[in-house]
Order: structure tokens, then sequence, then C-alpha cells
């Protein structure tokens, strides 16, 4: 099962700069941290998405890939000038390729204190059965 999710990071290196680039990207691209384990049941992915809500999440599985795209918003109190920032703001996207032992129409996720869960549960394998011969 561990071969069952690969992260690709095309995306995030398309906004990204490089070190040839003057100017700053449009939009900030945030890389959230994400944790997945193995179950009995499957993989469970485990991103830390603090200041994202439903609202600006977006999981979409397509072609064997599952994207999680979201966006944080600044969180300032009115009419304070900012100091000093560690809390990172802007669009977020991570994509994993998954393979096909996962039940894709069995994913789930939730969103909870700004942690995101995304259950990826297995496909049930094919029990052993007889297979009837006829015969003329």
């Amino acid at each position: 099962m561990s071969q069952e999710i690969r992260k690709t990071s095309e995306e995030q290196n398309e906004q990204q700069p490089t070190a040839g680039d003057t100017a700053p990207p449009s939009r900030a691209v945030v890389t959230a941290p994400i944790d997945i384990y193995e179950t009995e049941e499957g993989l469970v992915l485990m991103a830390d998405l603090p200041g994202v809500t439903t609202d600006t999440l977006e999981l979409q599985v397509q072609d064997n890939k599952l994207t999680i795209f979201g966006r944080v918003t600044p969180v300032a109190p009115a009419g304070a000038r900012l100091l000093h920032r560690e809390y990172e703001q802007g669009d977020f996207l991570r994509s994993f390729i998954l393979s096909d032992e996962v039940d894709y129409d069995g994913i789930t996720a939730k969103l909870n204190n700004g942690v995101l869960e995304v259950n990826l549960p297995r496909m049930p394998r094919a029990e052993p059965r007889r297979i009837q011969v006829d015969g003329d």
C-alpha cells in the first residue's frame, strides 16, 4: 500500500519563482504540511490548513490524481499594521497520484479546526469463487 500514493509537485513548481525570475508571482503558493498514514482500511491523509474553511477548499480526483486546492485569506485585526509574519497566506495546492487500489467512489474528507482528513479506502479484493462449467 505504500506505493498507492505518490506526490506530484509540477503544479507547485510552475507557481514558484526560479532563480532567474525578477518579478514576484501574482499569488503566493503555500505548501501545506501533509502526513499520510496507512490503516487496515486504506490510507488517511492529514493536512494542516490553518485559516482555511470549507468555502475556500476544493478536493478533486481526476485521472488517478487527487488535487487539494485552497485559499488562506489574511486574518489581521481591523486597522492593524503588520510588523512580523510567520503565518502563511495565499493559495495552496498539493497533488498526489493514486494507485488503482484506491476506491475513488469511497473517498471522504472532513475539515475540523484547520486540519483536513482525507480517507482513501482500498478497493475490496475479489473473493475467491467457484465457477460453474456448463457442458453440452
